[in-house]
């Protein structure tokens, strides 16, 4: 039941009988009074014989009490008797008029250029098959831009919402040589990067004066964890004799988890997964993401991944969605905290590259480990 099935709210200065006796100008209470129309009629003369405080009134008089005569406009007859009902008073005038038009239904919008959203998409899935399939090294460059792009957007985010200045030079380049040691040295090289760029965030952001340092060094050193450190299990998966092809399966399970959520929350969801996190996100929508996810992960796993077999797709499957649904609903935490809508502009249709990594980074290390354990490190 919504609030307006209540009614509306009593008006200044309606609290029913009192021991004072009634104020003058004040609305009379009854059942049928409607504060609507009262507003269009003249203030009624007084009446001497209110009944005495008490009795099944209100006890904390904040409410009008349910009880009373039936009152009309000036165009209604005049009583004879305080108190007495006039005879076949004239019927209230409806506050909805039948005769005007009702509202066009309003029809679902996406929020977003859908246009603007799926040439943009194509574009960014051509660059990266064409580069994933062609010269590896070229893709570990594309992710290492995403990295590096991803960071400014972070942090200039931060800084403009919460003052917070994560030092973005040691970030970048501490990042892309993360994602170049993952590829070319595995995890080890990876936390080998990751730990140099921590203390680089750490010593860079001494030449600055100390208030705010601790903010400002917590700040980086999570950057540095959730865009580049995460980003690395891609570049590793690469390194696999059929590292392109667990590339594409990572990357096709993660759209098709944002797709299948999408369009079935956008058709059938009504009941809110998170509704103080991402108000738009469904229970149904989840589903539909898991649905899709496990069909595709049985298919990639089956004929896209040497010594995969069907039933580790949907294993996969069911854990890429859970892990995308994870990273986005982590990224609306972040967005909420800084009281934005998008991480950025550069994407149209998309908001920022961010935006767009939110389900990719932490899927990433899910992938990567699921296929190690399903199929070795190739």
């Amino acid at each position: 039941m919504n609030d307006s099935s209540w009614g509306p709210p009593p008006q200044t200065g309606y609290w029913g009988p009192s021991d004072q006796g009634p104020v003058p100008g004040a609305a009379p209470a009854g059942p049928a009074y409607d504060a609507h129309n009262a507003q269009q009629t003249h203030p009624l003369p007084y009446v001497a014989d209110v009944p005495a405080h008490g009795g099944d009134q209100d006890v904390d008089r904040g409410a009008a009490r349910l009880s009373g005569p039936l009152f009309r406009d000036e165009t209604t007859q005049a009583r004879s008797h305080p108190g007495e009902v006039p005879q076949n008073p004239e019927p209230m005038p409806d506050a909805s008029d039948a005769s005007q038009p009702a509202p066009p239904p309003q029809k679902k919008s996406a929020g977003r250029d859908l246009g603007a959203a799926i040439g943009v998409g194509v574009g960014l899935g051509a660059v990266i098959v064409a580069s994933l399939f062609v010269v590896k090294a070229v893709f570990v460059g594309v992710i290492a831009v995403a990295v590096v792009v991803g960071l400014w957007e972070l942090t200039k985010r931060l800084e403009e919402r919460k003052g917070i200045k994560a030092p973005l030079v040691p970030l970048a380049l501490g990042g892309a040589a993360m994602v170049i040691s993952g590829y070319a040295r595995g995890a080890e090289g990876a936390w080998i990067a990751m730990a140099l760029t921590a203390l680089a965030v750490l010593v860079w952001r001494m030449t600055e004066p100390p208030e705010g340092y601790l903010k400002d060094v917590t700040a980086g050193v999570f950057a540095a964890f959730y865009v580049p450190f995460l980003a690395t299990f891609v570049a590793m998966m690469l390194t696999a004799d059929d590292g392109a092809w667990r590339v594409l399966t990572f990357l096709l399970l993660t759209v098709v988890s944002d797709t299948g959520a999408y369009a079935v929350g956008w058709r059938f969801g009504k009941h809110k997964l998170a509704p103080r996190i991402s108000p738009g996100k469904t229970r149904e929508g989840l589903l539909g993401a898991v649905s899709f996810a496990m069909v595709v992960g049985a298919l990639c796993m089956q004929f896209l991944i040497d010594d995969g077999t069907w039933w580790q797709g949907l294993l996969l499957g069911l854990a890429v969605a859970a892990s995308a649904t994870l990273g986005d609903l982590g990224e609306s935490m972040i967005k909420r905290d800084l009281g934005i809508k998008d991480m950025g502009t550069l994407l149209p249709g998309h908001g920022g590259i961010m935006d767009r990594l939110d389900s990719l980074l932490p899927t990433a290390p899910v992938v990567w480990l699921l296929l190690v354990v399903f199929v070795g490190s190739g």
